[in-house]
């Protein structure tokens, strides 16, 4: 019998998600030399967005951190070069690593929300430049 696809239930389903799509990430040939340059220390960081989608699907409140000033700060040390199409290959791989993986209420809520941040995220960049705060 195969084995089938269940929902993201616990922190552990959690953090198979984000080390499988950051190992992809990693590969990335737009993404990587973002990740790559910016993330030092990979086992922090895949504990830190394992906070930060653990509270995103279960409301445990684990991560108090900023995303907005910690992306802009990003954009700043790759000279303002994030785009658009950056955050949508990001979002085509979480979309990919999500279906491959898990199937669900909260496989969807991921998705969406993923979708929902991603869009925000690049828009407070664009203000962040905008404003002169470059």
């Amino acid at each position: 019998m195969a084995n089938e696809k269940s929902d993201i239930t616990n922190r552990s389903d959690v953090q198979l998600l984000v080390e499988t799509f950051y190992g992809k990430i990693r590969k990335d040939e737009a993404l990587a030399p973002i990740f790559n340059s910016i993330v030092t220390d990979w086992e922090s960081h895949f504990t830190l967005l394992t906070d930060f989608w653990e509270t995103q699907l279960f409301l445990k409140r684990k991560y108090t951190g900023n995303p907005i000033t910690v992306h802009e700060a990003v954009d700043g040390k790759m000279n303002h070069t994030i785009t658009s199409e950056h955050f949508g290959q990001w979002l085509n791989i979480w979309f990919e690593t999500v279906d491959t993986l898990f199937t669900g209420e909260t496989a969807w809520i991921a998705k969406n929300r993923a979708q929902k941040m991603s869009t925000m995220l690049f828009v407070k960049i664009f203000e962040h430049r905008k404003k002169g705060n470059v």
